[in-house]
């Protein structure tokens, strides 16, 4: 059996551009006699549509979009594609809707799978907007009985339900799970560990792209009864693959260095957010140190170093080198680089400001930080585009960033990233490429925003612990006195098991 495997970059709410993205995948796959096509999880509405769901107006629109698209490939083989369909009750308050696996064939729409375990963990809230599906029997393709799924129907342990067991015990040849599995470090181990439990050939096709905050890594693949890997795809691209079933070999995994699968992670959130936005540039501050030089890595790869321009702000506190550097590292990139000093301001705002800041301490220095969020941001609004921020998951964890200050920025590409995790980061990009200056990736981390000062902790220990205390829904004195800056952060690129995003919902308020 040819099955084409198709994942695909989706945007959600674009229906015309995404049923277009699945035609142009559907037809790759009938000019090679694929006998299925398998598209990811919510690929006609995009994912994840959210409180959008809640607007019938476009509820109806996904259905129509989805009897364009089954139509207008009705001269193509068997499609499975994800979308939404109308649940069997409806709520109050509630859509009442299936996140739904539909088999087209032949310009007919046929419910194959609906979700039945709706995930409530880390950024995922499916209940508001989904019903538990029905468990619904095997289908037959190409004389094959296939038992489709819908991504965390495949993730069973620990669920009442079982359905990619009751499949499997039901008698099928081959399951198919169409998925849109956010990016997570190490989250291709576990997606293969459910895979292989199930001893069934299964087919994972996984979107990819990135919606906010959210990263679609694709490495979509095909496992035989063994659990042997006999194909996989690539990972942060679109790619429409078609495989025989039954004459593919066992195929070796190709190897990704934990570092380069984070950047290209990155990378992809940054592109897809200014493109699905139509944003056409992206300002950064860049103060001579090492988070900050890894965001603008990132955003000259993610939009080309044309759209990229990097903004020195040094004051009477800044080390020479750091400016110095900060030009050498925009030169190395080919990005934009400007220098705007913040002496004039800073007297000005100590003349205006006097009493307030007569004793320093944290008031003077928050000053310093809210001047140069004006800067970036003046030339946000010269320009146009977006200013990218360089806080990274430990400061922010420990509240230490100034709020309208060095927290501005509407995209925050590292701050799902520990401070241990952005040094070795910053290491691995200087291994491959190069243009990060001894200075920055040597010197003790430092706001300068005072003579001779350096960050107050020792972050290869602060940074676990952090973590840990965010992965387990917990908090110290330092977390509860920063929730109110995180809740204000610009969108936060998930990429670990506990988004600093969305899914950590821990009020503000509290005892």
């Amino acid at each position: 059996m040819r099955v084409a495997l198709a994942q695909i970059n989706t945007c959600v709410g674009d229906l015309e551009g995404n049923v277009e993205r699945c035609l142009a995948a559907i037809e790759t796959a009938h000019s090679q006699d694929a006998a299925l096509v398998v598209l990811p999880e919510m690929a006609v509405p995009g994912y994840p549509p959210r409180d959008i769901l809640f607007d019938s107006s476009f509820t109806e629109a996904v259905a129509e979009a989805t009897r364009d698209l089954a139509h207008r490939a009705s001269g193509g083989p068997p499609t499975v594609v994800g979308t939404l369909m109308p649940g069997d009750r409806r709520l109050p308050h509630h859509p009442g809707l299936y996140n739904a696996a539909v088999l087209l064939d032949g310009g007919d729409v046929r419910l194959v799978a609906a979700k039945r375990l709706l995930p409530t963990y880390d950024v995922f809230f499916e209940p508001r907007w989904f019903l538990p599906g029905p468990a619904l029997p095997p289908t037959v393709v190409a004389g094959k009985r296939v038992g489709f799924l819908v991504c965390e129907d495949l993730w069973d342990e620990g669920y009442d339900v079982h359905p990619a067991a009751e499949l499997v015990a039901g008698g099928v040849e081959l399951l198919v799970c169409i998925s849109a599995s956010p990016y997570r470090r190490g989250i291709l181990e576990q997606r293969l560990y459910h895979t292989r439990r199930q001893s069934c050939p299964l087919i994972y096709v996984n979107l990819c792209g990135a919606n906010d905050e959210l990263i679609f890594d694709g490495r979509s693949f095909a496992v035989d009864k063994q659990g042997d890997v006999i194909a996989r795809l690539a990972g942060f691209e679109e790619e429409v693959r078609v495989i025989d079933l039954e004459r593919e070999a066992p195929a070796e995994l190709p190897e990704e260095h934990p570092e380069e699968e984070l950047y290209r992670a990155l990378v992809l959130g940054v592109r897809d957010f200014a493109q699905k936005n139509r944003l056409e540039r992206a300002f950064l501050g860049v103060s001579g140190g090492i988070d900050s030089a890894v965001v603008a890595v990132i955003a000259a790869e993610a939009l080309g170093p044309e759209r990229v321009t990097a903004i020195a702000i040094p004051s009477r506190y800044n080390d020479p080198r750091s400016t110095t550097c900060a030009r050498e590292l925009a030169q190395a990139l080919g990005i934009h680089f400007e220098v705007v000093e913040l002496e004039r301001l800073h007297a000005a705002a100590e003349e205006t400001l006097s009493d307030l800041l007569e004793k320093g301490g944290t008031t003077a220095e928050n000053i310093q930080a809210r001047l140069r969020a004006m800067i970036l941001m003046s030339f946000v609004n010269r320009y146009g585009g977006m200013l990218l921020n360089a806080s990274n998951k430990t400061e922010l964890a420990l509240g230490y960033a100034t709020i309208y200050g060095d927290m501005a920025g509407t995209l925050c590409p590292i701050a799902d990233v520990t401070k241990p995790e952005m040094i070795a980061l910053a290491h691995w990009i200087d291994s491959v490429r190069g243009v990060i200056p001894r200075f920055i990736l040597e010197r003790p981390p430092s706001a300068e925003l005072r003579p001779d000062q350096v960050d107050p902790f020792d972050y290869a220990k602060v940074g676990p612990a952090m973590e840990r205390l965010v992965r387990e829904n917990r908090s110290d004195a330092a977390l509860r006195r920063s929730e109110h800056k995180r809740w204000q952060m610009g969108v936060i690129l998930k990429v670990s098991a506990k988004s600093f995003g969305t899914g950590r919902m821990i009020p503000i308020t509290r005892r």
